[in-house]
């Protein structure tokens, strides 16, 4: 373990590579322990946004403009779990084909496995590697599944939320949840008709909410497929991690981790068996499910 850790923090893509495979199959622990002394410098941005709104192709010229600053990157894509194989269809990483030969990149493709959110379970601790390993910037890209895609924000230093004109109508822009957690907005596809539109609609939102931080999302146009707003998107970021913003929400984002590290924690102490048991009880009215969860973390009292 003490080996693979010190190829690691050298920056060895094939340990790198192993690492993420314990990630994945949840038998990483002892080496993220390892790891997580030496994290803390890599600025993670969140990419999220509607099915075609362009992400992944706007992570891609990210990363070229990252990588024209000399800066390693990490790529966490979150593509959809395949109804026949189980794991992830790979789609990102054919649209990222022009870094596969780049040592200063490397991408990870992971399966969303079921778990809603837009992110993978293993999404955090992927970071905590990619950290440990010396990238510069992580950026982890959700999978595109609407607008509860909120995860993201429990675990992104930035976020951005990537629209296009015309996608929907005009209230759909404005709905609660996506849209609320956004950092930067992104108006990607801008050439296209109603682009000026959706950004005075955008604008408008934030005089009508207000985030609890003060923050206003700042807007960017681009049309990523030709390169385009790319550096004033990148720019915007980072002035929303100038502004100290970020210790804040880094507070936020591990106590939002640490509940759910005690939680997998909690649930891995117990055979299945034992809650499909439990819910024929409860089913059956045998007994109540308040009762059932006090005995499983032994807080039951005699106390009427």
């Amino acid at each position: 373990m003490e080996q693979l850790r010190d190829r690691i923090l050298n920056g060895d893509a094939r340990a790198i590579a192993r690492a993420a495979t314990l990630i994945e199959s949840r038998r990483a622990t002892p080496l993220l322990r390892e790891l997580f002394p030496h994290t803390g410098q890599a600025l993670v941005i969140g990419i999220t946004g509607a099915p075609g709104a362009g992400k992944s192709t706007f992570a891609n010229q990210l990363a070229g403009s990252l990588r024209k600053e000399d800066k390693r990157v990490a790529i966490i894509a979150i593509d959809p779990t395949s109804p026949y194989s189980g794991g992830a269809i790979l789609g990102d990483r054919i649209r990222m084909l022009q870094h596969h030969a780049d040592p200063g990149v490397f991408i990870r493709s992971m399966a969303t496995r079921g778990c809603l959110g837009g992110l993978a379970p293993a999404a955090a601790d992927m970071t905590v590697l990619f950290d440990a390993a010396g990238c510069d910037v992580i950026i982890v890209e959700t999978v595109g599944v609407g607008q509860d895609e909120v995860e993201i924000a429990k675990l992104a230093d930035a976020t951005i939320v990537v629209l296009t004109p015309n996608n929907g109508d005009d209230v759909q822009a404005l709905k609660a949840g996506l849209m609320e957690i956004a950092d930067v907005f992104v108006l990607n596809k801008s050439d296209l008709p109603g682009a000026e539109k959706l950004e005075r609609e955008l604008r408008a939102s934030f005089t009508l909410a207000h985030r609890p931080d003060g923050w206003i999302p700042l807007v960017v146009r681009t049309v990523a497929a030709e390169a385009q707003g790319i550096d004033e998107a990148l720019a915007a970021v980072r002035t929303y991690a100038s502004t100290g913003l970020g210790k804040q929400r880094r507070n936020e984002i591990w106590t939002a981790r640490l509940r759910e590290m005690l939680r997998e924690r909690l649930l891995e102490r117990y055979d299945p068996t034992v809650f499909e048991q439990a819910a024929q009880d409860v089913a059956g009215h045998k007994t109540d499910p308040y009762t059932v969860i006090e005995e499983l973390l032994g807080t039951r009292t005699n106390a009427a």
